[in-house]
């Protein structure tokens, strides 16, 4: 099976180059924290990270700024 372009290493790589004002979704949020999905939502329930924003329906996205704060924060 040919390596998945979206591969970790590429979304962390893609997430440096994001502006803050850029939003990101439930999976690049678990691999930029190195958590579950499902502790990345305790996690913004706790206040550990920022709360996520719903965009639109169903759909919710960190912002990219909030998240690079929660990274200085934490040490990471």
């Amino acid at each position: 099976m040919p390596a998945d372009p979206r591969s970790e290493a590429a979304i962390g790589h893609d997430f440096d180059t994001l502006p803050d004002a850029a939003y990101v979704r439930l999976p690049v949020v678990a691999i930029i924290f190195a958590t579950s999905p499902s502790n990345v939502w305790r996690w913004a329930q706790k206040g550990i990270l920022p709360k996520p924003k719903r965009l639109a329906g169903r759909t919710t996205a960190w912002n990219v700024g909030e998240l690079r704060a929660a990274l200085k924060n934490l040490g990471i």
